[in-house]
Formats: C-alpha cells, structure tokens, sequence
C-alpha cells in the first residue's frame, strides 16, 4: 500500500498564506488573530517526533506541542522541496523543486537544488527566477517582507529561487539572527519577517539527531525563542515550524544498491537522496525494460521501501498537483524508504554518507511542530 498523502489536516503551504492574512485582519485556515507585524520561524530538521522525545531539554517549546500543533510537510521531506513550499504555498509539482537533487532535462544533468546553482557566464545556467515556476509569497504581499538567515546563503540562487521578493538580513549566530528580527520589528510599522536557522538540521546530518550535539542545539535554540517571545508586542504573532523531521540511519543500514545486480540496468541518472532516490532511465529505454527493472527493485526492496513509477507517484498526489514542464524533473522511479534505511551508490556514499536522514514518507520525516507566540498565542 502506498502512503497517504493527506496525513495532516494542515501543511507547510498554510503558514505564510495564514500569517499575512493575518496580517491583513483575514480569516485564515490557521485560525491566527490580527495582527500588525508576523514572524515565521523555519526550524531546519526539527520534526515534532523529535522535538517530543528532547522534550525535558526544550522548557519553552515541549509544552506547547499538543496534538493540534503538528502539521505535515510535503513530499519530498526535503529543504528545497519544503522551503519552495513554505514561500510559495505550492506543492513540489507546481514549483518545480521536487528533490534535493533533480534532473535537468534540457542540459542532461542533474542539479543540487541547494548548493548546484551556477553563476550567469556558465554554459547550463539554471535561473532561479524561472526554474522555481510561481511567484513566491514575498513577491505578491501587500506588506514588506524580510528574510533573515546566515550571511553565506543571502546571494545563493535558491536564496534566488524561493525567498525573493523580500528583503536579505543577516545573522551570523542563532542569537544574532533573533536580535536583527526584533530590531526590524521596531523598524517597521507592519511586515512579515521569516526567521532562518539552519543549525539543527546541520548538527543532525553530522551526528544523528540523537546525539549530544544536537540536544545542545535544541537548547541553545529554546531559550533563544523564549527570551525572544517575551518581548513580543500585543500586535506582534510569530509561529515556529519546520521543513521537515530526521531519523538516525547507521552506517549498517546504508545500501549500496549499485553493488546489487540489476537494479542500475538502463539507468542514466541518480538523483534525488537517500531516503528518496528518483532514478532516470537512459531515452532509449522500452518500456518493458523499465518495468523490468522496476519489478526487479521491488523484489529486492519493496519490503522496507515504496517503489513506484513516476505515472504512480504523479497519479498518487505525491508531488500535489504537477505542472508538464515540472513531471520530466521527476524520476522515472522513486524509491521512497519505509524502514530505517538509505539508499547510495558506493562513490556516492565514500563522499557524503550521514547520520541523520530524511526526504521519505514516515511520520518522523513528514510531521513537524506549528507552535504560536505573541498575538498568534
């Protein structure tokens, strides 16, 4: 059986839309009060599964995660994917980012979505203003916007891609970017801030989520948050989220599957990520080949992962809605971990193995924390 895509009654999608009609005294599918200033803070990695098992390290943040204060990321669990979501409030197949790493039809390559963006004068430019299809949420409010995150990533093409429209400050420290919000609070009369730290996620692709520097990351970030709300105003709402949660994968249950005979037959391109492969087949491939090799991947590992076709994926709503020129992006097959598994060749894994993982469908990947503050309280 394959996953559900509607696991949560809300998503990702909703928290910008929510946040600026609350700018504007709308009502919203996040049921937020009016407001004149919001702040959207994007916890890299923090999924709700792990945010309640560290629940004694984080004072300011475990009590508020109730029931109704989980919402569900999008397929693919990845940060190009969710972070596109998060500012456009489109699904993958609409906005194009539908991996962590994508088949680039017109130059027969495949792009790293955060990093592999290329400079103007290089032959295969992506343009972050078209390869991320739809106006973000920046781009089309009737308030200004900030983006506030570590200096490295102001001028990147996915800063590019998904967070134009709003206007770059920068932080180096997790307490240096929570001082520049409220010091752009007290500059504005109204606006929408959107609060980046990456530190968590960071800490838990090196170490694991489960290790001794990612709680002390959770730390660190609690009692940023909760010295930051209590200087909220009446009028000022902010909601904590997340792109996606983590689980720890050993070493041991990394797969090599380049090493298992068959399964790379006819295929011209690997990407996507561990935990969400999406394989290209070479043109020329029949038809009955790609089902062969498709028939052949489920016999070897359908017992611990989703294995389906693009035609299944798309017809399934993993992708939400799919725009033509975004389906080719998408693999001809996706290998979606069910278990605590994930998928390298064997170069690929010498280079960049981790501890930490997601990109897949499980409930520690999809299910992430919407807590309130301030006038969202």
């Amino acid at each position: 059986m394959l996953p559900a895509t509607k696991s949560h009654r809300l998503s990702l999608a909703d928290v910008v839309p929510s946040s600026l009609s609350a700018l504007a005294g709308r009502e919203n599918p996040l049921g937020l009060a009016a407001a004149d200033k919001a702040i959207v803070l994007l916890v890299d990695g923090l999924g709700s599964a792990q945010l309640a098992a560290r629940a004694g390290h984080a004072r300011t943040l475990a009590p508020l995660l109730t029931k109704s204060a989980v919402i569900g990321s999008r397929f693919p669990t990845t940060t190009a994917a969710a972070l596109a979501t998060l500012t456009t409030g489109e699904p993958s197949g609409t906005h194009g980012l539908v991996g962590y790493s994508v088949f680039d039809v017109a130059h027969d390559r495949v792009v790293n979505q955060l990093s592999g963006w290329e400079g103007d004068n290089k032959a295969g430019y992506l343009d972050p203003a078209t390869w991320q299809r739809v106006p973000t949420l920046f781009e089309t409010a009737s308030v200004a916007s900030f983006v506030i995150g570590p200096e490295r990533y102001r001028d990147s093409g996915f800063t590019r891609a998904v967070l134009r429209g709003a206007e770059y400050r920068a932080g180096a420290s997790v307490s240096d970017r929570f001082a520049v919000a409220r010091q752009t609070l007290d500059e504005i009369e109204t606006g929408l801030l959107y609060l980046y730290v990456p530190e968590l996620d960071q800490a838990g692709h090196a170490k694991g989520w489960e290790s001794p520097e990612w709680t002390r990351a959770l730390e660190d970030l609690d009692g940023e948050v909760g010295r930051f709300a209590s200087t909220l105003g009446r009028r000022e709402g902010m909601l904590l989220t997340a792109d996606h949660g983590m689980l720890d994968v050993p070493v041991s249950s990394h797969v090599l599957f380049d090493a298992e005979p068959g399964l790379l037959d006819g295929i011209r391109h690997v990407a996507g990520e561990p935990r969400a492969l999406q394989l290209h087949f070479e043109p020329d491939a029949s038809e009955q080949h790609r089902a062969t090799v498709l028939e052949r991947w489920r016999i070897e590992e359908g017992s611990r992962s989703w294995i389906v076709s693009r035609r299944e994926a798309v017809d399934s709503g993993w992708f939400g809605h799919v725009a033509p020129e975004v389906e080719p992006r998408i693999g001809d097959l996706v290998i979606a971990a069910r278990k605590a598994v994930a998928y390298y060749t064997q170069a690929s894994h010498a280079k960049n193995s981790m501890i930490g993982q997601h990109g897949s469908w499980t409930a520690e990947e999809t299910s992430v924390p919407l807590l309130r503050f301030g006038a969202f309280a």
